[in-house]
């Protein structure tokens, strides 16, 4: 009997999946894990799990407690899914900028949600520091953290990496992934890494995040702005830290929603705005490196989260963006 222990148990072991409109177009294997099939609906289940569990394990989460996370929404609706399952309350920040949807999945979900004007990183009222703020203040609860809070790398080392591998047989010459926390990407680099020096680990960046200038000249500067909820960052987080960065690509939103609607249209697949951004640049890469290659990257979550906005022809017009 194959039988999955609850919620929990089906986090993760989640598809390979050829993207064959794209692979045909370069001549390139290039394929998407798919996250989307985790049961919270995204790649962020698996930190969310690893950072609970984390907790329990050092002591700070006791029976009853609160998880106090500041998040644009997936690793929130991670963590809501996961405290239901295990008996904790959530309590979640977020940035007013993100999608209705997400706000609206998160209080369905049973967590506690306050939304906050979206401000950079430096200004204390910044949703990632207000969170942090509040744990503190609060009786048996603890914070997340997820942009520095190593669990959630550790996730993707122990899990995703491994899983990448063994399912393309150690047939894979590149991995491609825009960061928010780093996490996904920074585990996944630290493991494929150590199998074979020679994968290639490119980090997929939007306007308006500092991670490609970082990258490329070893100082952030941003540029421009991006439609696309949860990535990009204007700092290096902890989790991103001594991480294999071969190269860096940049994504507009342009080439971002082309990509979408593509997978959309032929290859069936209905996908969340970063997965533009994240196969984009693996099409790119693909183009840099010639027919031939596998190249690996992540389809974060679904569309439905972003219907208001992404698959919005009115929308999309007043940001300047339409669908060819």
């Amino acid at each position: 009997m194959d039988i999955k222990d609850g919620f929990v148990g089906t986090v993760g072991n989640t598809p390979l999946i050829r993207l064959n409109s794209f692979s045909e177009e370069t001549g390139c294997e290039i394929l998407g894990k798919a996250e989307f099939l985790n049961p919270g609906g995204s790649v962020k289940d698996r930190a969310a799990l690893y950072m609970i569990r984390d907790a329990e394990e050092k002591g700070l989460l006791k029976p009853g407690g609160t998880v106090v996370e500041g998040t644009a929404g997936n690793t929130g609706i991670g963590l809501a899914h996961i405290c239901n399952a295990k008996g904790y309350k959530c309590l979640i920040i977020i940035p007013d900028t993100q999608s209705q949807e997400k706000i609206d999945l998160l209080r369905t979900l049973g967590a506690e949600v306050r939304t906050v004007p979206a401000v950079p990183y430096k200004d204390p009222n910044n949703y990632v520091k207000l969170s942090g703020r509040v744990a503190q203040e609060m009786e048996n609860a603890v914070w997340a953290n997820q942009f520095d809070n190593l669990a959630n790398r550790l996730a993707h080392y122990e899990t995703t990496g491994p899983e990448i591998w063994q399912q393309t047989d150690g047939k894979i010459d590149a991995w491609v992934a825009s960061t928010g926390t780093g996490g996904t990407y920074a585990g996944a680099a630290l493991f494929l890494k150590e199998k074979n020096p020679n994968i290639k680990c490119v980090v997929a960046d939007p306007m308006g995040s500092g991670l490609y200038s970082y990258i490329k000249t070893g100082e952030i500067t941003l540029e421009g702005n991006s439609i696309t909820e949860g990535i990009g960052n204007s700092r290096v987080t902890a989790n991103m830290q001594g991480v294999p960065t071969d190269d860096a690509i940049q994504i507009n939103d342009h080439e971002a929603i082309r990509v979408v609607y593509q997978l959309l249209h032929q290859d069936g697949l209905f996908m969340g705005g970063s997965v533009g951004i994240n196969v984009g640049a693996a099409i790119a890469l693909a183009k840099q490196m010639g027919p031939g290659h596998t190249i690996v990257t992540v389809l974060c979550d679904g569309g439905a989260r972003y219907q208001s906005r992404l698959y919005n022809r009115e929308w999309l017009a007043s940001k300047g963006l339409s669908i060819d």
